[in-house]
């Protein structure tokens, strides 16, 4: 079986004017025209997230040069500015949406921007987009323990459910971050995949739980987001980011720690 690797593509807000909470990982309406301009100049094939683990587990291939375009916790943006490129394009994409972010009678009031309703979330859905889960409030899900991590889990899946008639399959990891026992408790959830970060692309070698995704942010010029989604130079691309990630890995695994000692103590 074909290991080729495949970009994933990492977005949030789609906005104008962003507030400062989500400026840096937002792109303009304008730029993300563009750029999937640039996706269909290239040839590459958008899948949605099931589309591809569906069919590394299954050895079908995939089409020629695919790619996916996903949105993580569901800004208001996303049907308002993405959904139109998309559908010029006739592009596939997968959408994560934080349950208890969203517009609605779920809604915790945690979110950081506007964010979509139920009716946009379906409309996105009607219109070919996976809706995949981001757990319900968001939190740092390897911060957890066991009862509120599938508490997140289960809640997001089944509000999703109760809105669109069926539960997601797609999963991507609040901040990417995710652990052994995270991961398992996806799996255990009923979740068939799911996405993280460490902007690189992602291999089949990689298995279905831990999926690399590359960020694409404000920053991304058009140069630079055609790299991304032909695989070059992405090492490089992200050296900054990738030093962070492991130096703030340390932090949490230290965050764990106390927090298991803290709660065989209680």
């Amino acid at each position: 079986m074909s290991e080729e690797p495949v970009p994933i593509l990492m977005y949030h807000a789609v906005a104008a004017e962003p507030n400062d909470a989500t400026r840096d990982l937002s792109v303009t309406p304008e730029a993300f025209a563009e750029q999937m301009a640039i996706v269909a100049d290239r040839g590459r094939t958008p899948v949605t997230t099931s589309e591809l683990a569906a069919a590394w587990r299954s050895g079908r291939p995939l089409p020629d040069r695919p790619v996916l375009i996903t949105f993580d916790d569901g800004y208001e943006g996303v049907h308002r500015h993405a959904l139109p490129a998309l559908a010029g394009h006739g592009f596939r994409a997968t959408l994560f949406v934080s349950t208890g972010w969203l517009r609605g009678p779920h809604d915790t009031g945690g979110a950081l921007d506007t964010m979509l309703d139920w009716d946009q979330v379906r409309e996105l859905a009607g219109a070919g987009v996976e809706i995949g889960g981001h757990s319900h409030s968001h939190p740092q899900l390897d911060q957890l323990d066991d009862e509120r991590l599938r508490s997140e889990l289960v809640r997001c899946q089944e509000i999703v459910a109760g809105q669109l008639g069926a539960a997601p399959v797609s999963f991507a990891y609040p901040y990417g971050y995710s652990d052994r026992r995270v991961r398992r408790a996806v799996r255990e959830a009923g979740y068939a995949q799911a996405l993280a970060v460490g902007n690189g692309t992602a291999r089949r070698s990689q298995g279905p739980y831990a999926l690399r995704r590359v960020t694409v942010r404000r920053g991304t010029g058009p140069a630079a987001f055609e790299r991304l989604i032909e695989g070059r130079a992405i090492a490089r691309a992200f050296a900054r980011d990738r030093a962070l990630t492991k130096g703030y890995a340390v932090v949490r695994r230290a965050r764990q720690v106390c927090g298991r000692v803290a709660r065989a103590r209680a």
